[in-house]
């Protein structure tokens, strides 16, 4: 089960929502081997695709670092679907290459409405899980999001504290 607070669910949402209709991209990170979700970091989907998505290279290694560096790990990581449910396709199995994460997905093919779901893929199996939405279990001024190469320069990623 993944349990994941409101305010980055939230600011997920609003990334997702955002970027459409290309696929939004980013992780959730969290302390190593907590399997608890704390920091959002929306990341540049270098494909522009409505269809598919790419971490930025050079930004994908500047992520893992810094995690590596603050003794995190991606425990979540998340895309959007602008089209079609919200289900992992062929391409996301292929490419899922962290067996610990949860890959959470976010349809924004119904503008008034919200649908995640999150995986677990291993070895090309995907397992759904349930998504425990959590009110406040993160002290909202503990959440960070960034902003690397998303544009405009102007978007706002933090995260409301509800």
């Amino acid at each position: 089960m993944l349990s994941i607070d409101r305010s980055i669910i939230d600011a997920i949402v609003a990334h997702a929502r955002r970027d459409h209709p290309d696929e939004a991209c980013g992780v959730v990170a969290g302390p190593v081997g907590s399997d608890t979700p704390t920091r959002h970091i929306p990341m540049d989907n270098a494909a522009r695709s409505m269809t598919f998505y790419e971490f930025d290279s050079m930004e994908h290694l500047r992520v893992w670092r810094e995690m590596d560096d603050r003794d995190e790990e991606p425990v979540v990581i998340y895309h959007s679907h602008t089209a079609t449910e919200a289900y992992p396709s062929r391409t996301d199995v292929s490419f899922a290459g962290e067996p610990g994460a949860h890959y959470l997905l976010v349809s924004t093919r119904e503008p008034d409405a919200e649908e995640i779901r999150s995986f677990r893929i291993v070895d090309g199996v995907v397992a759904e899980e349930p998504v425990r939405v959590v009110e406040a279990g993160v002290d909202p001024h503990a959440v960070q999001s960034y902003m690397f190469g998303q544009s405009p320069a102007t978007v706002d990623y933090e995260c409301s504290g509800r």
